[in-house]
């Protein structure tokens, strides 16, 4: 098996190859009744006809062979010190991980430190900006402390601000998490160290898809935010700006169909949350709950609406919306208008001339034209 897995090491770690086309040639070979290492020494035709490679990736493979026999003393050096290397293929594999991000982007293969079972639990994830505020801050413990009650697991990216809250939290409250680390897992022995006791106790995963060597990189903490969201069943936004690993991560998993909770700002924040709730995630007050849909039509709704005068004259928005229907961002790129999507909403919102419909997104048309096309069906 520690053969196999200096194997699993080379084909997960092979440069200019992305996990989909990793994960394809896996379920060949899988399907083939062939094992990675048969894989690995099938000859040239083989690969050619078989799985259909082509020579750059078979120049990758003959690259990655020549690292075999320094993968060898790593597994075995990691093995030594208590890690855990789990292929895709293997049951111990963390079944949430391949559901939500199936094979163009699971991570062939997955290092761990502490409890495994912890993987088969449900879990959430806590997730928002490093300089996050202290109700952001409070939010994420309230959230942790339910979860931890419920027996939820905690998901942690282990960043400052809302992530080092969520585990902080979750060991606080007695609740489990994991540490998804945006580095190898041997470059994290200092917070191994640290958190010796959860971890020794089952409390504390380390989780890493990375080289055991890698160093913590910029590119490193982007690209693990995916695997954050593919470990948690439901996820938690506490804070997000315009931009960042938060507010891409949201973004994405609103895209992919995912269920997203957000916390739904005060009067005085300045964040991009209601931009987020405008995109399709869902609000949520600072204990988790839905947010009621009709404060949120009515609610801080003077922080964002600007009067017209200060903005755009808007004669030419009105006879737009007499023709049809139509979103903000629609009104907005259609005039080139200054106005951000969440303030022409209100605005629209607060206009008795103004009808807004039941859609997803949100469109608008003038209340008589509503009228109109209500009486058609």
């Amino acid at each position: 098996m520690n053969n196999e897995l200096a194997y699993w090491m080379a084909l997960a770690h092979l440069k200019s190859m992305t996990n989909r086309r990793k994960n394809e040639l896996i379920i060949r070979f899988y399907e083939d009744g062939q094992s990675i290492i048969d894989f690995f020494h099938s000859d040239l035709v083989i690969k050619k006809q078989k799985y259909g490679l082509n020579d750059k990736e078979i120049n990758l493979l003959s690259e990655a062979e020549k690292e075999l026999p320094n993968n060898s003393f790593l597994v075995e050096d990691l093995l030594d010190q208590g890690y855990e290397l789990i292929p895709i293929l293997s049951k111990e594999y963390a079944p949430l991980l391949k559901q939500n991000l199936k094979r163009t982007l699971a991570p062939p293969l997955i290092y761990i430190k502490g409890n495994k079972q912890i993987l088969f639990e449900d879990s959430i994830a806590v997730v928002g900006a490093r300089n996050a505020s202290d109700i952001s801050l409070q939010f994420t413990d309230n959230i942790v402390k339910n979860a931890s009650k419920n027996f939820n697991v905690i998901v942690s990216g282990f960043a400052k601000g809302v992530d080092k809250q969520a585990l902080d939290s979750a060991l606080k409250h007695n609740g489990q998490s994991i540490i998804v680390l945006p580095q190898g897992i041997t470059t994290f022995k200092s917070g191994i160290k640290k958190y010796y006791k959860p971890i020794v106790s089952g409390d504390l995963l380390v989780f890493s898809t990375y080289h055991p060597k890698a160093p913590w990189s910029v590119q490193l903490a982007m690209g693990r935010n995916p695997t954050i969201y593919g470990l948690a069943k439901e996820i938690y936004v506490a804070e997000s700006g315009e931009k960042g690993g938060t507010w891409s991560g949201v973004k994405d998993g609103i895209k992919k169909g995912r269920k997203i909770y957000i916390r739904y700002p005060e009067r005085s924040e300045k964040n991009a949350n209601l931009l987020l709730i405008e995109m399709g995630a869902i609000p949520v007050d600072m204990h988790g709950d839905l947010f009621p849909y009709e404060l949120q039509q009515t609610d801080h709704q003077t922080n964002y609406v600007a009067e017209p005068d200060d903005k755009e004259d808007t004669s030419h928005i009105m006879k737009l919306l007499s023709q049809g229907e139509y979103t903000s961002k629609q009104i907005i790129n259609k005039f080139d208008l200054k106005w951000k999507p969440i303030e022409l909403t209100n605005w629209l919102k607060n206009n008795p001339a103004v009808k807004a419909l039941k859609t997803k997104p949100l469109k608008f048309t003038l209340e008589e034209n509503a009228d109109k096309q209500q009486t058609l069906f």
